[in-house]
């Protein structure tokens, strides 16, 4: 079986924490990652659940949020104004 080279970026921090870890364990990086790429390909799906623990921006909660503010606007009731860009830091 020939071998190929995946190449994935990540944060910097996490690499260190990711290849301690490894270390730590008795397993190099590739060796670690091997077994979630076989997972993927066995079950066709990633392994485990990906969830999304702070609120989305198109949540329930915040739709409903900017439909009242939308109204409130239309009512007359705010001042619209143009979109004030912050550089990212």
């Amino acid at each position: 079986m020939a071998l190929a080279t995946l190449t994935a970026r990540v944060d910097e921090k996490d690499k260190v924490s990711f290849d301690t870890f490894c270390l730590n364990v008795g397993l190099n990086t590739s060796t670690s990652i091997n077994p979630f790429v076989k997972a993927v390909l066995r079950e066709n799906r990633i392994p485990f659940e990906i969830t999304q623990t702070a609120a989305p921006f198109f949540s329930e909660s915040n739709l409903a949020y900017t439909k009242k503010s939308l109204q409130e606007l239309k009512e007359g009731k705010g001042t619209a104004h143009e979109l004030i860009e912050v550089d990212d830091e």
